[in-house]
């Protein structure tokens, strides 16, 4: 269906909360201090990043998964650049 990007100063709509963040969620923390916040709802998926302040909302089935590819893809850049500012990479 769709995915929605948020910065710091968006988050989403009244519309797509009433339309897609309803109904029991499966919330999940990954990295370090659980940065990365992924809450599964029936119809959609909330990706938020605390480290960047950013927020992505994944809406259908079809596109669920594209969270996990993200969480994944988000981790691996925020530990390469934990050890490019520490001098480790």
């Amino acid at each position: 269906m769709s995915v929605f990007r948020f910065d710091k100063n968006s988050a989403p709509t009244q519309d797509q909360r009433e339309r897609y963040m309803i109904g029991e969620i499966d919330e999940k923390h990954f990295g370090p201090g659980g940065q990365l916040v992924l809450i599964e709802y029936p119809d959609a998926v909330y990706l938020r990043d605390d480290r960047e302040h950013i927020g992505v909302l994944y809406t259908g089935s079809k596109d669920k998964h594209k969270a996990l590819e993200e969480v994944t893809r988000l981790l691996v850049r925020h530990d390469h650049e934990r050890h490019t500012s520490t001098g480790n990479a």
